[in-house]
């Protein structure tokens, strides 16, 4: 295990993270283990200009503010491959106008990374076909 230099609390860590199947199409896995308070990854992409969030089609759109939306679209983003939780692992945190996502709890190595969206988002397109993340759907035995 390689231990990480501790910089500011809004600096990613550089944990090793890679792109997986999972039960909600693909996910974004820990390759390490996370410790709890740790920033794990910067969610990134352009933002968006005056209204554009209107007209545009993407779902990979992350509101930092009432006059800022992030369009994290771009595969570039590996932050885009983060599932929803109804019982997450990680968290977000907005600073200076840009969004860190934060480990909740100690993750080991092999767990998904997830947060609560609970956004509209989650109300249009996952309510609807109903949540998949493993508080609402445990692996049956």
């Amino acid at each position: 295990m390689t231990v990480k230099k501790k910089k500011g609390k809004f600096t990613p860590g550089g944990y090793k993270v890679a792109v997986k199947r999972a039960k909600a199409g693909l996910g974004l896995f820990a390759e390490e283990p996370v410790p709890k308070g740790a920033c794990i990854i910067e969610y990134v992409g352009r933002t968006l200009k005056k209204g554009e969030d209107q007209t545009i089609t993407s779902q990979y759109l992350f509101e930092v503010s009432k006059t800022k939306t992030i369009d994290g679209g771009a595969r570039s983003n590996t932050a885009r491959y983060i599932n929803h939780s109804c019982r997450p692992n990680c968290e977000i945190d907005i600073y200076k106008q840009r969004v860190f996502v934060m480990a909740k709890k100690a993750i080991k190595e092999g767990e998904e990374l997830n947060y609560d969206y609970d956004t509209e988002f989650f109300d249009e397109y996952i309510k609807p076909k109903g949540c998949r993340c493993d508080k609402c759907q445990p692996e049956s035995k």
